[in-house]
């Protein structure tokens, strides 16, 4: 399949971190980091008496080891998820993990001395203009101040990181990376792409192969996420968190209140999916949808696989029309060997756009199969790497995006490709189709991320309340959390149940979701005003991008006149969906 897809030597080019895990230079960037730390760490009990000029410099070594430790960990990592069977790549990742706790347990007296200090203190040290480049990151660190605990504590913690969270999401990967499903022994990639394919009993035997897999290695990912779950829940618990969504939103510098508005409007919209899957049933001519049957080709849509070099054309073509400076950064992914494109054994799933330190670009990795969904990932991840790519301009520490300002950029990204190709459809038939497509897509990005938050609810406060969970008991809330987004337009047959097994956000990002649907969302509103505003709305767009995580999501939104606590302006969003559905539904 990957020389028919063009994507046999779409492979990623590591050399500007490492040239190889053998690199002598690894050895070196290991010392001098915990050199760094060494010399951090003679500041320990002094953060009180420092004057404003002495904290940025302090700020500065920090920032400067964590640039080393991250980009140790990047390539680490990047290996790791070509080749998730390779033993050499699985030590490297181990080791650098342990060295980035060790170190960040001897680093780690900064944040707690300075969440210590007394809220006029920190005010008069972030006052002074010397501070002024780190001021919203100081400032934003003392939102965890409450949580914080003892300093050996936060210490014993940080030092049991490699053999926590970590350690069962490396698990995890490697278990999924080892999975073969059916009689050909396909990847998980390659098994979930037959979900979208014209035949029923391809997708019927795909949805059973998958299912099969998974029940397989069900112990194993069962016990991962009680185990996950456990520790999220003794870790709340010694913090004093209020609910186990309450350390995402502070991550995210969004109000509980704003996150249940969101969660909240779309629930309230489900009625949205209900006509939707009604509608696809009558155009497929079938008497009962199942979940097998959800992404079924429209009549009419083009399912011709499409080359990597003709994908690479459409996306970058879409980001030029939008902005040529978009489309000349993207460009660089493809020219200079930052993406890693094509299905191999042992590869982790899924897609990522993965962040990097300033001195070095991103690095995007996708599983392209060839559909136009692929494509769409294509762009979504290129989104993600543009955004990065251009707050690195910000510095490290400035340059961290919060997760919901961060699928702003890939959604909008998408969004882009996807008003470009329609405009090339005259045929109904094929304009209808790939309209069903993209609105399944949003369906994906907002009810379906929404549902899984519930589910993410539902698995928590059972974890805290009953203690350890069986298989059945979270197959039980996959389906209560799932079947109120279909209605009765879908039929969940029991097999789906154990479908939340193979998704890594519950690992790796507890309470993540919803930063899907609250970016989806941004993005319908950010659309409109591009569209009102035409080149003005580029400028500060890119500004958007550029300006990273310098300050929270409310205040870098402001030049676009949206208040994210406002009910109105969700359903503004929801209703553009609606719209969406009832032109196509009208068509029809």
């Amino acid at each position: 399949m990957n020389a028919l897809l063009e994507t046999e030597k779409v492979l990623w080019n590591l050399d500007d971190l490492y040239l190889s895990s053998n690199d002598p230079a690894l050895s070196r960037d290991m010392a001098a980091c915990r050199e760094q730390a060494d010399r951090i760490a003679t500041f320990q009990g002094r953060v009180h008496t420092l004057s404003a000029k002495d904290c940025l410099a302090l700020v500065e070594q920090l920032e400067r080891l964590d640039i080393l430790l991250t980009k140790l960990a990047t390539f680490a990592f990047l290996c790791f998820t070509t080749n998730t069977a390779d033993v050499e790549a699985s030590a490297l990742l181990q080791k650098v993990e342990e060295l980035s706790a060790e170190l960040g347990s001897q680093t780690i007296f900064f944040r707690l001395e300075w969440n210590a200090l007394p809220d006029k203190q920190a005010q008069n040290l972030l006052a002074d203009p010397i501070l002024a480049g780190y001021r919203h990151y100081l400032w934003a660190m003392r939102r965890f101040a409450p949580y914080q605990l003892s300093r050996s504590e936060e210490q014993l913690l940080q030092e049991l990181s490699p053999a926590g969270r970590s350690a069962w999401n490396l698990l995890f990967e490697k278990v999924m990376g080892r999975m073969r499903f059916g009689d050909k022994k396909r990847t998980e990639e390659e098994v979930l792409a037959d979900l979208y394919a014209a035949d029923r009993e391809v997708r019927r035997l795909a949805a059973s192969e998958m299912t099969e897999g998974l029940q397989r290695q069900l112990h194993v990912l069962t016990h991962v996420f009680n185990t996950l779950a456990a520790e999220k829940m003794i870790i709340d618990r010694l913090r004093g968190y209020d609910s186990w969504l309450a350390s995402m939103n502070l991550e995210n510098e969004l109000a509980d209140t704003t996150v249940a508005t969101l969660i909240e409007a779309v629930t309230d919209r489900y009625s949205i999916v209900h006509r939707y899957y009604a509608f696809k049933k009558a155009l497929l001519d079938l008497d009962e949808l199942f979940d097998y049957d959800r992404y079924a080709p429209i009549p009419g849509q083009d399912e011709t696989r499409i080359p990597w070099s003709r994908c690479r054309r459409i996306v970058l073509d879409s980001f030029a029309e939008f902005s040529p400076k978009m489309a000349e950064i993207a460009e660089m992914f493809f020219e200079k060997k930052w993406i890693h494109a094509p299905i191999i054994k042992n590869k982790r799933g899924g897609a990522f756009a993965h962040p990097c330190v300033p001195e070095v670009h991103p690095y995007v990795m996708v599983n392209y199969t060839g559909n136009l969904r692929d494509v769409s990932t294509v762009a979504h991840e290129l989104g993600h790497g543009v955004h990065q790519y251009l707050a690195a301009d910000q510095g490290f520490y400035n340059g961290d995006t919060p997760l919901v300002l961060a699928e702003t950029a890939s959604v909008f990204a998408e969004l882009l490709v996807f008003k470009a190709q329609i405009q090339l459809l005259d045929d109904p038939a094929a304009r209808r189709a790939f309209i069903c497509g993209k609105l399944e897509s949003i369906f994906a990005t907002v009810f379906r991320q929404v549902a899984m938050n519930r589910f993410e609810d539902m698995m928590h406060r059972a974890r805290r309340s009953q203690g350890e969970l069986s298989s059945d008991q979270l197959s039980e809330f996959w389906l209560a959390s799932q079947k109120p987004m279909f209605g009765d337009s879908v039929t969940l047959r029991p097999d789906y149940g154990i479908w939340w097994s193979y998704i890594p956000h519950f690992l790796g990002t507890p309470g993540y979701v919803y930063s899907y649907a609250f970016g989806e969302l941004l993005v319908l509103a950010l659309y409109g005003r591009y569209q009102q505003e035409g080149e003005v709305f580029v400028d500060n767009y890119l500004a958007l991008l550029a300006a990273g995580g310098s300050r929270s999501p409310a205040e870098l939104l402001a030049p676009f006149d949206i208040t994210l606590d406002d009910p109105l302006f969700w359903r503004g969003g929801l209703d553009i969906i609606e719209q969406m559905l009832a032109d196509v539904e009208q068509e029809a």
